[in-house]
């Protein structure tokens, strides 16, 4: 591992020189084919990647983005961001390209698929957002390097909102010569940046950090759970629990949410079903069994199967209380138990 896992100060979030915004209407199939020198593209434009394209281009960038639903990028012309027919077109036009996409498969076909990254011909460094594992990253990664192409693993921290402010939390690995030549775009969007060294380092510690997500996740539904179930309000339990060492970011503001069945999704439930898996995949390559990871990966994956993953990662909540034990049936307050009928704090994104 090179670099120090400490925030890099250089990472300042300041304008980007020599960019004006383009105008909403642009259409790139109109504009030649040519590279902007600081332009910077993003493959994928669901609710994270839409927010990182829209932050950049709140910041004077040059924007061009593709989704394999084109119709998510062309919604965000009104935020200054031209929409591109590929992966490759964006190559073609920006010399730093973010991928921001589901999935190992999905960084795998923007990447070296027939219209993506490596098919444009052009050289950008690729700054990959998507949670996928390290092996899999490297592997992506091996493949863009035969075609002269650096990809980063750039995953984070926090949501849609959180990306719109430039404080995301990101953890970056890989080429560090890419890193600094590409880090002014990444201040613009992360306000906490720690360089971790060698690719796939990164990774590694962003599906430990999602492993924390879904423990606090699941341990904060099992105690509004309980106390419900007994009449207890759960506000009654979240105060005692802000109250002391063992309270959280997320125990301080979604927790009053789950009480009140909101759900509004920043980081969908079936995604991070999707990243246990991941981090169990990970583990056992490294000759681990995690059973917290396992338990968390099986909860998920029920609660997907019922029918709750368009929910947010929070709604795990909701498969929780309806989980009850056959002689128990009936007998406790449940999901119209108290705590409901209160106005929650409001939620800070996470």
């Amino acid at each position: 591992m090179t670099g120090a896992a400490a925030p890099d100060p250089a990472l300042s979030a300041a304008p980007a020189a020599g960019c004006p915004r383009p105008a909403a209407n642009a259409k790139i199939s109109a504009a030649p084919r040519q590279r902007m020198p600081d332009a910077v593209g993003v493959v994928g434009t669901g609710m994270l990647g839409a927010a990182v394209a829209a932050r950049l281009a709140a910041r004077g960038r040059d924007v061009f983005a593709h989704n394999r639903t084109p119709e998510k990028a062309a919604a965000l012309e009104k935020a200054g961001v031209r929409a591109a027919e590929s992966p490759a077109a964006v190559a073609e036009r920006c010399p730093l390209v973010i991928v921001c996409v589901k999935d190992a498969a999905a960084v795998r076909a923007v990447a070296l698929g027939p219209q993506g990254i490596a098919a444009s011909g052009a050289a950008p460094a690729v700054c990959d957002m998507s949670t996928i594992t390290p092996a899999d990253s490297r592997a992506i990664a091996s493949g863009l390097r035969g075609a002269g192409i650096e990809m980063l693993d750039t995953p984070v921290m926090g949501g849609p909102a959180v990306a719109e402010r430039g404080e995301l939390v990101m953890m970056a690995s890989g080429d560090r010569a890419a890193f600094d030549a590409n880090r002014g775009a990444l201040g613009d969007v992360a306000g906490t940046v720690f360089f971790l060294g060698a690719a796939g380092t990164a990774l590694t510690v962003k599906l430990a950090m999602n492993l924390q997500i879904a423990s606090l996740a699941m341990s904060i539904s099992e105690g509004i759970a309980m106390v419900r179930a007994a009449s207890v309000d759960p506000r009654e339990f979240l105060k005692v629990l802000n109250s002391t060492y063992f309270g959280t970011g997320m125990s301080r503001n979604k927790a009053y949410r789950m009480a009140d069945g909101r759900y509004d999704p920043t980081f969908l439930l079936s995604n991070l079903r999707k990243d246990l898996r991941a981090v169990n995949e990970a583990a056992g390559s490294a000759g681990l069994n995690l059973p917290l990871a396992s338990m968390a990966e099986e909860a998920y994956g029920a609660a997907v199967a019922a029918g709750l993953g368009g929910l947010d990662y929070t709604g795990i909540l909701e498969y929780v209380e309806g989980l009850r034990r056959p002689d128990d049936a009936g007998t406790s307050a449940g999901r119209d138990g108290p705590g409901r009928e209160h106005d929650s704090p409001p939620a800070r994104d996470s």
